[in-house]
Parts: C-alpha cells; structure tokens; sequence
C-alpha cells in the first residue's frame, strides 16, 4: 500500500504539462495547453492541461485526472505502475511497507535495470541499422508485402550472421549487462574450464518488444530460410516476463481507442502485417499462452477484445487457454470475442486473399465467449443422453467457477441449464458458485446519501477546488454542518478530514486523487471543477468564512431555542447562556472588523 501522503508529494513534484506533453502535442492557450483528445477521434483541440490545478480534462468525452490517472488511461499501466514511473523521473523512490530489501540492495537493482534498459536500446539501434544494408532480410519483407514504413513504425531490424556482431556496438562485450539481458550467451565447457560468448540472435529479422512506456525489453527473432527455430524470442530477464506483456500493444494503443477494440493474434508478423493491411490495433502474446495478466492489461485499453486463431486444431487449443485465462476477467460491462478463421488462413493471408471488408465482417461475426465457452462445455457429449448432459456440465464447471458472479455468468448458467435439461438454481448449487444469482434474495434498493444540492454544494466545491481552505475549518466550523442533516454533515465532515490531512501545500489533484480511490461520488463534480477556469482563492475563503460564521451562528440560535424551550431553570440555563451569547459577540466582532477592512 503506497501511502497516501507519498501519493501527494509525488502529485505536488511532477508537472502534468511535462506528463501529458510526453503523448499529446500541446499548445499553450490562456492559462492552460490544448491539444487533440487521446482517448477519442477530435478534430478540433478540445483536450485542456491546467498547470495550476495539475489536472487534464477534455470538454469532448468527459475524461479528467491528474498525472497518474492519465498514465493508467493512456498507458493502460496499473496504479502501482503509474506512480512508479512518475517518480522514476522525478528521483523519488516509491515506498512499499511489504519490502524488505534493503536499500543498497533495491538500489542496485534499479541499476541493474537501467543498464540492461540501456543495452538492449542500444541493441536496437544496431539491429535497426544493420536492416538498411540486409538486402535479403529487405527482400523478405517486401515478399511478405511489407512496406519500409511500416518496418520503421515497429523498428524492425536485422541480426547479421555473425557470431559477435555485437560487438561492434559494445566494447566491452563481457559486460555482465548482455548475459543479463538475453543478447549474448555465454557456453561453458562441462569441466567449466572454458567459456564461449556469441550473440543470441544471428541472422534473423528482429521485432523489438516494448513495454507501455516503449522502452525496449525484448526480442522476437524469425529465420529467414527454413531454419529451426522459425522464431526465437529473449529468454526471461528482469525486463521481461513473457506471461506480462504483449507485442504491438505500445504501438496499437492509440488504434486500439480509435477501433473501440482489441485484436489478439498469434504472432510478431500477424501483427505487423494487419498494421500493413488497415488493421493496426493488433497485438500478440510472445510465444506463450494468453494469461490472465495479457486479458487485464488489454481490458485497460478496451471495453472490446477479439481473439483471433487459426482454426486448426492448435488454435483451438490456444483458444481454449485464452478462454480460461479471459474468465477470472469476465465483468458485464466487457467483451471478449473468438475469431476462427479457416484451418488455410492466418491473419494476413486471409486479408490478403480476401480483402480488408471480408476480414472487418469476420471481426463482426466473431463468437462471444459466452457461446465459445457452452461450445467447449458441450464438445462432442450426447445431449441426447444422460450421460451425455452430465459430462458436458463436468466439463463446464470449472470454467463457471472461475467466473466472478455477475450477469453474464448467470446468462451462461441459463444457457448451459437449457441444453443439459437442468434449471439455473440446480446448476449453481451443484457447482457450488460464490453468491448464486439466480436463487439470490434481492435486497432492497440501498439509500445512498442524498445529492448535495445548494449551500452543501458550493461548499463541497470550493474544498475540492482548494484542499487547503480545509485547514480553517475549526471544530465549531465541522459542527455547524449539521445544519445540512447528519449525513450531508458526515459528508462534509470526512471531505474536510481528506482536505486537512494533505496539509497547507495539499493540491486540486491531490485530493481528487484520494476521492477517486475511495468513491466515484465526487466523480462528476470533480469533472465540473476540472472544465472551468479556477477560481480565486481569496475570494473563496472570504465567502466560506461568511458563510460557515453563519452557519455557527444558525446553530447557537437553534442551541438556544432548544435551551428555553426544556422548561428547565434560569440557573440551569445561565452558565450556556452566557457562553452561546459570548460567542454570538464574538462572531457579531468578526464580520464588523471584516466588513471595516473592505
């Protein structure tokens, strides 16, 4: 758990104009900086970054946050990702209360990683060069149909065949750094008396694998001939985990938004080619089965995933892992599709043989993964038989099991009792499904708080507009908000409490990044605030001294009507009496001396 005061000393260092300039070209406008909206299709800037609320808001589809939030939107990083890297470019070390590695040590590690991070850009660089002078690896992409242009835009390259060729680009080429970092190998004798380095990668044509801050991490490598492995891939490093990350998702990103979908294909060269062919908002998983970390990190860029397989049997195998790695995923309000093309065709082939509107109404037509998922339950089972359905609801269990409870899980329960002869409250008690839905007792609506409407509302605004006014609040002040009622007053009350922790130096962003965490109740308003020009600090805190003095005052008359209407005895009455009326003076004093000072 990072903590929260970390949280506002990392919003309070970085400038969200330097964070946001790094993605969208901006322009200074007034006060703010304009640019085209990242998050959808803009013609005209409707995009604004305040530099003084530390906030980027966009008038065209509503979206807002501060620095962090637009690395996890942008980017499709984790929160825990997103603060590292902005305090990675800020010199803060970000703090984990579970890490035990001590200081020396996490300080080498972030060497480690920075040396390898280097090594393998500067590997790319060679690889990318060597490509212009490799006739017969630029024969070959122009053979697969691939343009310079699109090689360029995925920084394509070429290993030559030598055993060293890496040399040339480091010195020192026994640098601890290129074992590390999967581009050399080191070959021992077994009496470990001598030892060999050669370069990983020879003559191949060289996809780098970026993360989402388009750092190089990797390689994937594909022979040019018929040689064996067709293509080779960087080993696991401390960059990189192949179950992590996916290539083409740093470059697809900005597609992807602008398709309203995601397109999972088997590999490094269906991606390059379907960004050729019209279709750039493809990805790959790097060898590997698709986990449940691939499905997070694309649901992060999209409501909308797409796997497409060859319909052979090995992608229906691959298909199946997807599956089971898409269902711990599953929520209502995502999809996930299966594209099967014919057992001939991958991708590329088929686009090319068919055409870009033949492939974009197979991507239409894909399966939902409601209906793959029943498909694999049933497989080849007699539903005919008893034993047929039993088997077919064996089979569909565990996959149901996977499943958070939600309304697409109760729309497959529906569907495998109708085929199996079963109703859904005898699936989901046979299964032994978390919180069953269809036999669930609904619960009354829940009352939330009331919508904060007049008075309660202009005070909730200038407070998140300005977290430090929240620091004048005294205890009289919190108390005089229950004249809003008691939640409204708690409301007010925890808003403050958030306001007052951050301190004198707490910001705009700062605190509508601790709302955020905790509730979307302060989504809309906080949006509101982002989209109009700030207001003047002064003249805010004059108007919520004047008003919560008011407020003070309406509650002592309201103490002291309650005092004389108990019926008790002047003696019982005197002493708060004098006390309410000594501090009705003392507010009378206040706004006399403010007034005279106008």
């Amino acid at each position: 758990m990072i903590p929260q005061s970390f949280i506002t000393d990392l919003l309070n260092r970085v400038d969200i104009v330097d964070v946001v300039g790094r993605y969208v070209q901006l322009k200074k406008g007034g006060a703010n900086f304009m640019g085209l909206c990242p998050f959808h299709n803009e013609k005209s800037p409707s995009f604004t970054v305040s530099p003084t609320k530390q906030f980027y808001h966009c008038f065209g589809c509503g979206a807002h946050g501060t620095s962090i939030g637009f690395l996890i939107e942008y980017s499709g990083m984790g929160f825990v990702d997103a603060v590292k890297d902005l305090a990675q470019n800020v010199g803060m070390v970000v703090p984990d209360a579970d890490d035990k590695i001590p200081p020396a040590q996490r300080a080498a590690n972030q060497a480690q990683a920075m040396a390898l991070t280097d090594a393998m850009t500067q590997a790319s660089d060679f690889y990318r060069g060597q490509l212009r002078g490799a006739d017969n690896a630029i024969a070959y992409l122009k053979n697969r149909g691939l343009t310079g242009e699109v090689a360029a835009r995925f920084s394509m390259g070429y290993a030559p065949s030598g055993w060293d060729s890496l040399k040339a680009v480091f010195p020192d080429y026994d640098a601890l750094a290129l074992v590390e970092s999967g581009l050399v190998i080191d070959k021992v004798d077994e009496d470990g008396s001598n030892k060999k380095r050669y370069d990983r990668f020879r003559e191949r044509i060289m996809f780098p694998i970026r993360n989402t801050k388009g750092q190089v991490i990797g390689f994937g490598g594909r022979v040019l001939d018929q040689g064996e492995p067709k293509y080779l891939n960087s080993p696991e490093t401390p960059l990189f985990q192949k179950g992590y990350e996916l290539y083409g998702l740093f470059e697809a990103r900005q597609a992807i938004r602008d398709a309203g979908y995601v397109l999972v294909t088997e590999g490094y060269m269906d991606v390059v080619a379907l960004a050729q062919l019209g279709f750039p908002q493809a990805v790959a998983t790097l060898g590997t089965a698709c986990t449940s970390t691939h499905v997070q990190k694309l649901l992060r860029q999209t409501d909308t995933v797409i796997f497409s397989f060859d319909g052979d049997r090995a992608g229906r195998k691959a298909a199946r892992r997807a599956l089971e790695a898409c269902l711990p995923q599953v929520t209502d309000n995502k999809t996930i599709k299966f594209l099967f093309l014919p057992s001939e065709h991958d991708p590329d082939s088929f686009v090319r043989e068919r055409g870009y509107e033949a492939f974009e109404q197979e991507i239409h037509e894909a399966m939902p993964l409601s209906q793959f998922l029943l498909r694999e339950a049933a497989g080849e089972h007699d539903l005919s038989t008893p034993e047929g359905r039993a088997r077919a609801q064996f089979d569909a269990k565990p996959l149901l099991q996977s499943m958070a409870p939600s309304s697409l899980r109760l729309q497959i329960v529906r569907g495998l009792a109708s085929i199996t002869q079963s109703t859904p409250a005898e699936i989901e008690a046979l299964f032994e499904l978390a919180k069953p839905v269809s036999v669930a007792r609904r619960a009354p609506p829940r009352q939330g708080r009331p919508q904060p409407v007049g008075l309660e509302l202009q005070i909730l605004r200038h407070l998140v507009a300005h977290p430090p006014l929240c620091v004048e609040l005294d205890d009289a002040a919190l108390q005089s908000f229950d004249h809003f009622g008691p939640e409204s007053a708690e409301r007010l009350r925890q808003l403050v409490a958030a306001g007052q922790a951050l301190g004198p130096n707490g910001g705009f962003a700062a605190l509508s990044q601790q709302l955020k965490e905790s509730s979307v109740e302060y989504d809309s308003l906080i949006a509101e605030i982002a989209s109009e020009p700030e207001s003047d600090v002064d003249s805010v805190k004059m108007w919520l001294v004047a008003t919560v003095r008011q407020l003070k005052a309406d509650a002592l008359k309201r103490e002291l009507n309650e005092l004389f209407s108990k019926g008790l005895t002047s003696d019982q009455i005197g002493i708060r009496y004098r006390e309410i009326t000594a501090i009705q003076n003392q507010l009378k004093a206040e706004e006399d001396a403010e007034k005279a000072a106008r």
